[in-house]
């Protein structure tokens, strides 16, 4: 799907055979779920495939898809332009399925990094939480933010990177021009995914969206410079 990807166990009993059943599982992901092939099941969902023929993952992730625009009042929409494209929501799913993968084997001490979005679980090779970064919209080789996380996950929404991809589905014509970049923390990146990229899409309200939800933290930079935080947001900031 067009990310790098980057997997860190720190328990010392990992191997190199883990990594790699980690990043089989998401070669198998954008298989199955990259628009850019021709040949992936979902560019045949939106050529056309009857829904007899898709495959359990596929069922799973659109019924998801359609569960998160409800919760988002419509926000989060797959639907553009009449093709699906379930992305916003399918990263943050392989993320989390992955760092399942990585529970079931039985390891504490791990990072899952997709494409910027991140799971962690306990801690990283100094014995401390997790370090995360996040990136100054404007000047990418800054960082403005420092978190400091273990077992939370991070995923920052925003179009300085990838450029126009998130698009606000009740003004398709709306550039989205007042938040430059927005960023959530919570237990599941699953949620801190899909929930990002919808409240991205509702502009100076998303940060308020995610102030109602109790388990999710965001920080907010606008266009015009300005940082908004949720209330529970500067918890998660290493001051060190």
């Amino acid at each position: 799907m067009g990310m790098p990807i980057t997997v860190e166990i720190v328990d010392i009993e990992a191997d190199q055979s883990d990594l790699d059943g980690v990043f089989d599982y998401f070669d198998s992901v954008d298989q199955r779920f990259s628009t850019y092939k021709k040949d992936s099941e979902i560019s045949r969902v939106n050529r056309g495939l009857t829904e007899s023929k898709w495959s359990d993952e596929m069922k799973e992730v659109l019924e998801l898809c359609q569960q998160t625009k409800n919760e988002t009042d419509g926000f989060f929409d797959i639907r553009h332009e009449k093709q699906r494209d379930p992305s916003g929501l399918v990263k943050g799913w392989a993320i989390q399925n992955a760092a399942e993968l990585l529970e079931r084997q039985g390891f504490q001490n791990y990072y899952v990094d997709a494409g910027g979005d991140i799971q962690t679980k306990g801690v990283n090779t100094k014995d401390q939480p997790w370090q995360v970064g996040l990136r100054n919209p404007f000047n990418r080789d800054e960082v403005i933010k420092v978190l400091a996380v273990s077992g939370e996950a991070v995923a920052t929404s925003g179009l300085y990177i990838r450029g126009p991809h998130i698009y606000n589905p009740h003004d398709p014509k709306d550039e989205l021009a007042a938040v430059a970049s927005l960023t959530v923390v919570g237990p599941s990146i699953f949620d801190v995914d899909r929930f990002a990229t919808a409240a991205y899409a509702m502009g100076p309200q998303g940060i308020s969206f995610i102030e109602a939800r109790p388990d999710l933290e965001a920080y907010s930079v606008g266009q015009n410079g300005l940082a908004t935080m949720t209330s529970g947001f500067e918890r998660y900031v290493n001051h060190a």
